[in-house]
């Protein structure tokens, strides 16, 4: 594609919330390229089906330039992707109706063909923090990229997650690329961008607010660049699900973390696994479900973590036996709150096995 033909493409896009990519395509095949229908006259839209709303944006076009808009992209380093070009998301182009341009911030690689949505709760309670922080690094280092939202709550803690161990992670955006929302998020974009280890994305023109009516149509690109969606923590009729249904919609799966029966957090991920979405206890349920890697690449994504001292404590305790939690609590000298904590995130992390009835098993060879 031209540079030129790229301007018309970004020019368009300005009409992106009356057109959307259904009709950005018909445009396109209609007329050949984005120049051809941008000086086409009105009366030949009417036979696209396009009504008096649509038609009444063509009146802008001779008022509407394309150099201010790149202006505002080369003030933000940003690049433009259009989906005629091959380094657009090979996952993202199989969606139904993918959008025309994405806006980017940072760099797309290869790599991240291989990647995983995470999501969850904006008021993340500690155990779904905590969740985060013993799965994400896994799957990060085991050679996935993140994809979230960069929202408060789940998706702050997955970036961070993915960037604590030098993994690759994209933050998809429901406004403009020269925006970041929310603001108290920035310092997580520009570790992304500064570390060189992400990316932030966009479907909406510079300078678009951040609507509400904006994150569905976002969420439906972070499930779109992933191969799957895992869901930490989420309450019935959380936001959450958007992405959850758009996922189901584009054939990807749908992982969930299960959570305690009297955490109204974990009511939504309770009814997405009675449903049919994957439970998800480790890393490597994921790892092994999306088939990414053999059992080498997860161990070798386990060993990347130590463990911490107090797991370390756990695993001596263990040592070559099984025993009962109990046992585990007596040995410690820990609380048993604490002792609980542990080994939920230590069998996340793939460093204990339960074996049913409250009896623990290390999985790190002795």
């Amino acid at each position: 594609m031209s540079n030129k033909e790229k301007e018309y493409w970004i020019l368009w896009n300005q009409f992106y919330a009356q057109i959307g990519p259904i009709r950005f395509e018909q445009l396109i095949k209609a007329f050949g390229s984005a120049e051809k229908a941008w000086k086409a006259p009105a009366e030949q839209f009417s036979r696209l089906g396009w009504g008096p709303n649509e038609l009444s944006l063509l009146k802008e076009r001779e008022n509407l330039l394309v150099k201010p808009i790149l202006d505002i992209i080369i003030k933000h380093k940003a690049t433009v992707i259009t989906r005629e070009e091959e380094i657009y998301p090979v996952n993202l182009l199989q969606i139904p109706a993918p959008p025309p341009l994405l806006y980017v911030r940072g760099e797309l690689l290869p790599q991240d063909n291989l990647s995983l949505a995470v999501v969850g709760s904006r008021r993340a309670t500690n155990y779904g923090k905590e969740v985060a922080r013993a799965l994400v690094p896994e799957l990060a280092s085991a050679g996935l990229t993140i994809v979230s939202g960069l929202a408060l709550g789940i998706d702050a803690e997955a970036h961070r997650a993915a960037l604590s161990v030098g993994g690759r992670t994209i933050a998809v955006l429901a406004c403009g690329i020269d925006q970041i929302y929310p603001p108290s998020n920035a310092s997580i974009a520009q570790e992304m961008l500064e570390s060189g280890k992400g990316a932030i994305v966009t479907e909406f023109p510079p300078e678009t607010p951040t609507y509400p009516a904006n994150f569905p149509i976002r969420n439906r690109v972070i499930s779109g660049l992933s191969l799957g969606t895992l869901v930490i923590e989420a309450a019935e009729g959380s936001g959450t699900f958007h992405t959850v249904a758009s996922a189901l919609d584009q054939g990807r799966d749908v992982f969930a973390v299960p959570g305690s029966i009297f955490s109204p957090y974990s009511a939504g991920t309770a009814k997405l696994i009675e449903k049919g979405a994957k439970p998800v206890t480790r890393a490597g349920d994921i790892l092994e479900e999306l088939q990414v890697g053999d059992q080498i690449q997860i161990r070798k994504a386990r060993e990347t973590i130590a463990p911490d001292p107090e797991e370390k404590k756990i695993l001596t305790i263990l040592g070559p036996n099984e025993l009962h939690v109990d046992e585990i609590f007596n040995q410690s000298e820990l609380d048993t709150a604490k002792v609980s904590s542990l080994l939920t995130t230590m069998e996340m992390k793939g460093l204990v096995r339960h074996l049913g009835g409250g009896i623990y098993q290390s999985s790190i060879s002795n």
